[in-house]
């Protein structure tokens, strides 16, 4: 199982890359693999400001629906339109095509509070 070492994590799976000010967001390849096959991806907060912990949308795969929840405050300014065609490619490729949302980020001192690569293998149990 890969966990980039260049992200940061969520204890509920998401992962996080900074650029700037913006946060590209999307879940953890343990996640995808826990939900299985990816049919869905449901965001319709584009232009919302969200806080940290919020919901901001939903993954259905197959057998289940589940949350996604905001690793950062900030407003989503873009969504993965590439997922609205191909939602399997969030299994496919997590870390790459597979992103959901950018974030603006309102507080970008948050970032401290989310957790490394290694932590987060810590957390899951890898």
């Amino acid at each position: 199982m890969n966990f980039p070492e260049n992200l940061l994590y969520t204890k509920d799976h998401e992962w996080v890359r900074i650029e700037g000010d913006i946060a590209v967001v999307g879940i953890t390849e343990f996640a995808q693999s826990e939900l299985g096959d990816i049919v869905f991806v449901e965001i319709d907060t584009v232009g919302e400001t969200i806080e940290a912990e919020q919901v901001f949308g939903s993954v259905e795969a197959v057998k289940t629906v589940s949350d996604l929840f905001m690793p950062i405050s900030g407003e989503i300014s873009e969504f993965n339109d590439m997922l609205e065609g191909s939602p399997e490619t969030v299994n496919s490729d997590p870390y790459g095509d597979g992103w959901m949302v950018k974030v603006k980020m309102s507080n970008p001192d948050e970032v401290s509070g989310l957790l490394s690569a290694t932590d987060y293998k810590a957390l899951i149990g890898h």
